[in-house]
């Protein structure tokens, strides 16, 4: 009794062992196998995967772990916090194996971040949750009353789609004596009812009779389920139909078309008339075949009802029931076998994959798992995959049907930002038949070029006087990286632009890199502006890269033009000058008058000016140049001319709108100095009292006095002088008398502005050789050149004398005292060297009375 135990003790710890190797081999290999009711919840507990395959929780939640399966249906998840397989939806074993002794569901757990699976096999055991149920719940049996006692009839067996002891267990009959039950149990285990005649009938006795057939199984509690029985009893019919062949099979492919005809079923009955009519029927027959297949009831033909699937179903079995009006029949067996067709593409399944890389991820980095299988069998079910040549990925066989996709070398974003990578598989049938998956990949950016300007230089143009803030021009650069890496901001370089920093002049956007002038431009300070603009992107560490700028201010008409001379009333005023021109009344047509001289500070066509008359005292009288801004006579002024004039003058700048200014000039028409001064006098004497005139020439005649005596002594000093060296030196045939040159006195009158007239004279103590020179060189071509050397200038006397008598050429005084030109000059009287210090009288009052009027001399 001891040794019994002790051997049974040894027994149990070896199949213990066996089992914990068996599980450790299981789990090394990474296959997992789990058992659980039918029925449960969706969310219901399956096994814990985590522990089981020791995996880290953190691990799962970090790098993600998900549950695959090779069905369309997903019935089972995991919970990535508690490492636990749960049910995904509810399950059902009669709707999942179907016909199947023992149901297992295979999945998979992919681990995303380390690139591995695990194997998991889960059971779904049976519950008897289903009772026994027939096809029929209420049938009608026809027997003769001739029919021996013993005589057996089949009846529908009842369908339990559980298994095991919760499958159909026994039959129960119940309800007459005349009957009884028989169960048959086959080869294959199956129960199959037999309705017994143990009492022989009589119509007349009992036509009907009423049975009940229960059909119960093993569960606790135990289901039932109950079918209905009438017996009609008919006349005799002794003959049964018979089926020409005890078993009907055929073979078709799984392409055979719908509603073709598989085989046709016989069966002969000897009887004559009705009793020998004879109907076909299916005894016992599946659900799946009977949605597939079709008995024609008076012909025994049968027909496809639907496409037939080799994959769903590769056979199918039943029994056909031939029988007469008399309800004599014959049983038979039909096999219907489908052979594959390649009719089913490869399948790709992504198991895992990335939708992001690196451009510098190294070559041979995994971006994708697939899971290949096709549903066909034999050489139509071996599959081969491929990858275009030309991308940069290929295929790596992993285990079994797993393919991963690694890259075959660098990438580059810029040159490809995103692949769609389309994976083919195709198998072995003939046609082949192929199926495609498509991995979209988007490559990440890494910093790795600079900005690149649209241009390699920028020039603009910048009207002057443009307002603070007008944008001047936009750079543009772009950075073929992406994101942050090609966010391009611009700045300006250090520079400076007349001593000041350049960031006061200009400034840039940061973010659009349009320029903008902080200032407003004058073309006469500032012409040209050059400058560097930096395109940085915002990548770490950043790239940039440098353009040049060259800003060119554009002129505008934004300077009237400047009178320089005559000068402007309030200049005249504070200068003591009132632009009185003289003109002799016998000047001929086209005698310079005067000249106005204006300058235009713009530059270009802004700065080209133009003059003409815009208003005059007497319109046709004068003239001005269009260019030059002469004014020059029209005509000979006639006796009927009024003596005074004025003419305003308008000169123009060519911009667009044009400006101007415009001078006055005031001309009088006179033939002398003595003239001029009556006529000034005359225009003046009314604004000026009598006593303030007086007073003027008396200090003008008290100065020519001092001037004239001043005279008289240096004259008769050099007159003893050089009689006192005729005395001690002998005398010279060809010695000059009086003085030497070197003591000629000079008088030198300056007008104005680029235009002065001078005259010299010279006074010796003899009079022969006093005469009078125009200086050439400071008129500015208003005034005749001097004349030759070989001819003698005029006489101080003569140009005195014929100053009223002056030829029509004369030339007019711009800021000093004007002589018309005369005929060469014989020498000079002495009695005129008496009148010289009265024309010094006439000088000094002139002086005096224009510098009582404000004028310069």
């Amino acid at each position: 009794m001891c040794a019994a135990r002790e051997r049974r003790c040894v027994w149990r710890q070896r199949a213990l062992l066996c089992c914990v190797l068996l599980a450790a081999w299981e789990v090394a290999w990474g296959q997992l196998r789990y058992s659980v009711p039918e029925e449960l919840p969706k969310g219901s507990f399956v096994g814990d995967v985590a522990k089981d395959l020791a995996l880290q929780l953190a691990a799962l939640r970090d790098r993600g772990a998900r549950v695959v399966s090779a069905d369309r249906t997903q019935y089972f998840a995991l919970h990535a916090n508690s490492g636990h397989l749960v049910t995904a939806e509810k399950l059902d074993r009669e709707q999942l194996c179907e016909g199947v002794q023992r149901c297992v569901l295979r999945c998979e757990v992919i681990v995303e971040g380390e690139m591995k699976f695990y194997g998991i096999e889960v059971e779904i055991t049976d519950i008897n949750d289903n009772a026994p149920s027939f096809r029929e719940a209420e049938k009608e049996l026809r027997m003769s009353e001739m029919t021996a006692p013993g005589s057996r009839f089949s009846l529908s067996k009842a369908h339990d789609p559980d298994v095991g002891v919760n499958s159909l267990q026994s039959y129960e009959l119940s309800g007459d004596e005349h009957f009884s039950l028989s169960v048959q149990v086959g080869a294959d285990g199956e129960k199959r009812p037999e309705l017994v005649l143990a009492k022989a009938l009589d119509r007349e006795e009992a036509a009907f009779h009423e049975l009940v057939l229960r059909a119960i199984d093993g569960g606790e509690p135990a289901r039932t389920g109950t079918a209905r029985i009438r017996v009609s009893v008919l006349d005799a019919n002794d003959n049964a139909p018979v089926f020409s062949q005890a078993v009907y099979a055929v073979r078709v492919p799984e392409d055979v078309p719908v509603g073709s005809t598989l085989l046709t079923i016989t069966a002969t009955d000897v009887d004559d008339g009705l009793n020998a009519d004879v109907k076909y029927s299916f005894k016992e027959i599946s659900t799946k075949a009977s949605k597939v297949l079709y008995l024609d009831p008076k012909t025994g033909s049968i027909r496809l009802l639907r496409s037939l699937d080799f994959e769903e179903g590769d056979s199918y079995e039943m029994e056909v029931h031939a029988h007469d009006t008399g309800e004599l029949f014959d049983t038979a067996t039909v096999s219907v076998s489908v052979t594959d067709v390649n009719d089913n593409a490869p399948e790709i399944s992504v198991r895992s994959a990335l939708s992001e890389i690196s451009e510098d991820a190294p070559p041979g980095t995994v971006v994708a798992l697939l899971h290949v299988q096709d549903r066909d069998s034999g050489t139509n079910g071996e599959v081969r995959c491929s990858i275009v040549e030309s991308l940069p990925f290929q295929l790596e066989r992993a285990l079994d049907n797993y393919y991963s996709v690694v890259t075959s070398r660098e990438l580059d974003r810029e040159e490809v930002s995103e692949y769609n990578v389309t994976v083919w598989a195709s198998d072995g049938g003939s046609p082949s038949l192929r199926s495609s998956a498509v991995l979209a990949l988007r490559v990440l950016d890494v910093n790795d070029n600079a900005p690149v300007f649209a241009e390699a230089r920028y020039s603009a143009r910048l009207p002057e006087n443009n307002a603070e803030g007008a944008l001047v021009l936009t750079v543009r650069a772009w950075d073929a990286d992406w994101g942050q890496n090609a966010r391009v901001r611009y700045r300006l370089a250090e520079g400076r632009v007349r001593g000041a920093p350049l960031s006061s002049y200009v400034s840039v956007q940061a973010e659009t890199g349009a320029l903008y002038a902080l200032r407003s431009f004058d073309y006469e300070e500032v012409r040209e502006v050059g400058l560097w603009v930096r395109a940085e992107d915002g990548g770490a560490p950043a790239l940039s890269s440098n353009v040049s700028v060259r800003l060119l201010i554009v002129d505008e008409n934004d300077n009237a033009p400047q009178v320089l001379y005559p000068p402007s009333s309030a200049a005249a005023a504070g200068a003591g000058w009132t632009g009185v021109e003289l003109a002799p009344r016998s000047a001929e047509p086209g005698a310079l008058v005067a000249k106005v001289v204006a300058v235009d500070a713009d530059a270009g066509q802004n700065a080209w000016l133009s003059y003409e008359l815009a208003k005059a005292t007497e319109p046709g009288l004068f003239r001005v140049g269009l260019h030059s801004g002469e004014v020059r006579t029209a005509r000979s002024p006639l006796a009927r001319d009024a003596p005074r004039h004025s003419l305003v003058v308008v000169v123009k700048d060519q911009g667009r709108p044009a400006l101007s200014a415009t001078a006055t000039l005031t001309v009088v028409l006179a033939e002398s100095v003595a003239e001029l001064l009556s006529e000034l006098g005359s225009a003046a004497a009314p604004a000026e009292p009598g006593g303030s005139l007086t007073r003027w020439l008396v200090l003008a005649v008290a100065a020519v006095s001092c001037l004239f005596v001043a005279f008289l002594l240096l004259l008769l000093a050099l007159r003893l002088r050089r009689w006192r060296r005729s005395q001690l030196l002998p005398p010279a045939s060809g010695a000059l008398r009086g003085v030497p040159a070197s003591h000629f006195v000079g008088i030198d009158g300056v007008r104005a502005f680029l235009h002065s007239y001078s005259h010299e004279v010279s006074l010796t103590a003899d009079s022969r050789k006093s005469q009078r020179r125009w200086a050439a060189d400071s008129c500015c071509n208003t005034l005749p050149a001097r004349p030759p050397p070989d001819k003698a200038a005029p006489l101080l006397g003569e140009d005195a004398a014929g100053a009223r008598g002056a030829p029509p050429d004369a030339l007019p005084v711009s800021q000093s005292l004007r002589t018309p030109r005369r005929p060469p000059s014989r020498r000079l009287p002495p009695f005129l060297l008496i009148a010289f210090p009265f024309q010094l009288s006439f000088l000094a009052a002139e002086v005096c009375f224009r510098a009582r009027h404000r004028f310069i001399w």
